[in-house]
């Protein structure tokens, strides 16, 4: 494993990590009870393995990414999630790959992102999620955004967080000090650390964040389709002996 710091302030941390945009492995966690790698690229070509699912953002120019014979292409600004093994190559562009290990996802693609987020978060933040946990558990990709002035709450996560600032600038606010953020800077919160965000300034930041884990989504017996479907008035949801079981 390489890591290759970021970090004008020479500020070491518990809770927060900085990468430079360079091609290759940043963070192996593979040992994580979310077990997950962080990639780079930039320039450059990825290969990534067939025993995860791969969570992808294109940060400026365009990836190409291949699956088996076939072919998509992200411009920057569009996020993917692809099962299984996948080349990455960003000879015309720069971005970042989070493999979640042993998890099984689905092939998606989304984007460009909104100007806003569609949720509210915390402090005048709010949030929307690109890639949605496809059961209750399973990771997500969400995109967070700063107003101008945002001075957030300290507060920590129960799960690792892997982040990308895409647009505007701010801080990172730990223990030990304060790490500055700018497009293009990659980073991990650690599990339970303790940091905040600031944006003190006028244009604000966007951040791309993955979460390895969740405590929200659809289950097999809380869902859309099951819900909404009535019999003589009550929902399926309620109705345990016509739900399908699974063996």
């Amino acid at each position: 494993m390489t890591t290759t710091l970021h970090n004008p302030n020479n500020v070491v941390s518990s809770a927060f990590t900085p990468f430079e945009l360079e091609t290759g492995l940043c963070l192996d966690l593979h040992d994580d009870e979310w077990p997950t790698r962080l990639f780079a690229i930039n320039q450059g070509e990825l290969e990534l393995a067939d025993d995860s699912t791969h969570y992808i953002y294109c940060h400026q120019g365009s990836l190409s990414i291949y699956l088996g014979e076939i072919a998509y292409t992200l411009q920057a600004g569009m996020y993917a999630m692809f099962p299984g093994g996948v080349t990455v190559y960003g000879r015309q562009g720069s971005g970042i790959a989070i493999s979640r290990i042993g998890y099984e996802g689905w092939f998606q693609l989304g984007g460009p992102i909104e100007p806003w987020g569609r949720l509210c978060y915390i402090d005048g933040c709010t949030d929307s999620l690109l890639l949605s946990p496809l059961k209750m558990g399973d990771p997500c990709l969400n995109a967070l955004f700063f107003p101008p002035g945002t001075d957030q709450t300290m507060h920590t996560h129960p799960s690792m967080r892997v982040g990308m600032v895409i647009r505007g600038t701010g801080e990172c606010v730990v223990p030990e000090g304060v790490i500055p953020l700018f497009p293009g800077q990659v980073f991990i919160i650690h599990q339970d650390g303790e940091h905040k965000f600031r944006t003190p300034n006028s244009e604000g930041m966007v951040v791309v964040a993955y979460h390895p884990d969740s405590d929200f989504g659809p289950q097999d017996e809380d869902h859309p389709m099951l819900n909404r479907t009535i019999v003589d008035g009550t929902s399926a949801k309620h109705l345990n002996e016509i739900r399908t079981k699974l063996i």
